[in-house]
């Protein structure tokens, strides 16, 4: 299983890059919000620069904050810069649309744009009427009466060099877990528990056979929130913030995804209740106090090193290939996440690898 850290987009994310991949960790997965920090593609550039091993993945882009083949293009430059270490890893969006105005995006239109961002990648031809992404706010190309032009829209010097970037749909209800039949991974976003990661899993490969398609040429993998930390107290204060974040995903319209019980379904439903996006991932924020510590121990992984590789291993037994740890955020403790990231490099990391 490789493990990833998250981290948000700085333009220059080099020297950062550079020590996670001496620390030992696969890759690095790097937010794309434009509103709450840098652009995601000059903060993977920096990276791939800096760097010679570590794998480069958004941690999540969206379907509409850019045209397909804007991202198609981004991601396959990332591609060629790194030698092939790139990822594309894209949700229906969050953050990045609510400081728009915006709800998440429709799963039929997030849906067609990943049919056409596959595509895109493969080099492939689309033709102009099954675009319709954004471009539509300008005329036609035939208002130029020009005396010739392309009759599809293409990436033309796709494909090249490097293998064609890999495609991962970060999932949590079972619409989207569908609608991530077009990716190469699903990334789930369920939480730590096996249960609901087995779930997740089942749903997934039933979407597959429903589209004909063979369950065998999906793999998993999953966001999960870890804090490592000798004092449990202290771990589950630096969880908080993100994971309500994450947590809230599993209800993100009001009605509970997934296996939960009562008690589980109750700190959902007043997740829903408080969450409040100008404090969004914060650990300090009224959303992040609304998680008891039961809640906590089951939906994230917090605790001491050993505690911490004895539920990574667990979920790597499950069949996941893919682990993006989400840690301590701001407004947590700075030493104590410093500590955290300590531990994780220094005696998980190596017990995973």
């Amino acid at each position: 299983m490789e493990v990833y850290y998250q981290h948000v987009a700085r333009p220059n994310l080099g020297p950062t890059a550079r020590r996670l991949e001496e620390q030992g960790w696969h890759g690095i997965s790097v937010v794309d919000s434009q509103n709450l920090s840098g652009d995601v593609y000059v903060a993977l550039t920096s990276a791939a620069l800096a760097t010679e091993t570590l794998q480069l993945s958004t941690g999540v882009t969206n379907p509409v904050t850019r045209h397909p083949a804007v991202t198609a293009g981004a991601i396959a430059s990332i591609q060629s810069v790194s030698g092939g270490r790139a990822q594309l890893a894209i949700g229906r969006g969050d953050s990045a649309l609510a400081h728009l105005g915006r709800a998440p995006a429709r799963v039929a239109g997030f849906e067609r744009y990943l049919a056409a961002l596959q595509a895109y990648l493969r080099g492939d031809e689309i033709p102009f009427d099954d675009l319709e992404f954004g471009e539509a706010v300008a005329p036609p190309v035939d208002e130029l009466e020009l005396a010739a032009t392309a009759g599809t829209s293409a990436i033309h010097w796709l494909p090249g060099r490097w293998p064609k970037v890999p495609v991962e749909v970060a999932a949590t209800g079972p619409r989207v877990i569908a609608a991530a039949r077009h990716a190469d991974r699903i990334l789930f976003a369920l939480g730590a528990s096996p249960e609901r990661l087995e779930w997740g899993m089942a749903t997934a490969r039933q979407a597959r056979l429903d589209a004909g398609l063979d369950p065998d040429d999906l793999t998993f993998g999953a966001y999960v929130n870890v804090v490592c930390h000798p004092d449990q107290d202290r771990a589950r204060a630096l969880v908080r913030g993100g994971l309500s974040t994450f947590a809230r995903f599993s209800v993100m319209h009001g009605d509970v995804v997934g296996p939960a019980d009562a008690d589980q379904q109750r700190v959902f439903e007043a997740l829903h209740d408080a969450y409040d996006m100008r404090s969004h991932t914060r650990a300090d924020s009224d959303q992040a106090a609304v998680l008891p510590d039961d809640f906590v121990d089951s939906y994230a992984v917090v605790g001491p090193p050993e505690l911490c590789v004895d539920r990574m291993q667990a979920l790597a037994g499950l069949g996941l290939t893919k682990l993006v740890v989400v840690g301590a955020t701001m407004g947590a403790d700075r030493d104590s996440a410093a500590e955290s990231d300590r531990l994780m490099a220094s005696e998980v990391l190596p017990a995973l690898c």
